[in-house]
């Protein structure tokens, strides 16, 4: 449960990057809330991961579901670049995600 709990965690963490470019620097109201409470759970839901995984698997994991996650996005939402080393980058940092998964 605790590794299901680590993905909604950094699904989550994908949620507040993406929103920091909705808030238009924490000047609308509704973006800037949505994305301080997407925040607090994947911080809150990490919590709680991290009593059952060890700290450093769980943190590199939370933090790469993030990084790949907001790259997709990115690519999808807001049209950024799919650069063939782009692209390679994203594909090591899950084959490491899988690494540390693997390893545990």
């Amino acid at each position: 449960m605790s590794w299901i709990i680590l993905l909604f965690a950094g699904l989550f963490e994908v949620g507040w990057a993406v929103g920091l470019k909705y808030t238009d620097g924490f000047s609308r109201p509704l973006p800037t809330l949505l994305t301080v409470a997407a925040m607090i759970v994947s911080l809150a839901l990490l919590g709680l991961a991290i009593k059952e995984l060890p700290l450093g698997t769980a943190y590199a994991i939370w933090t790469g579901v993030g990084a790949v996650g907001t790259v997709i996005a990115g690519i999808v939402l807001f049209g950024e670049s799919m650069a063939l080393i782009r692209l390679a980058s994203i594909a090591l940092t899950l084959c490491g995600l899988l690494g540390l998964k693997l390893s545990h």
